[in-house]
């Protein structure tokens, strides 16, 4: 499994705020919450898909 650190380790604070702002600019205030929610729920159903997975992989070795 692939760590966050890896991915994450060389975004310092100054990177992120540089996101932030760039993101504010290309999609507006208005959008960045449904952006989010679209995010947030993308997410959900990954972790759902991978849990179901890993379910069948267990019944599979019993």
């Amino acid at each position: 499994m692939i760590s966050a650190t890896i991915f994450f380790g060389a975004i310092g604070p100054q990177q992120v705020i540089l996101i932030l702002i760039i993101v504010l600019l290309l999609f507006g205030g208005r959008k960045i919450p449904e952006l989010m929610r679209g995010l947030g729920s993308g997410i959900k159903e990954f972790k759902k898909a991978t849990k179901e997975e890993e379910e069948e992989q267990a019944k599979k070795e019993e």
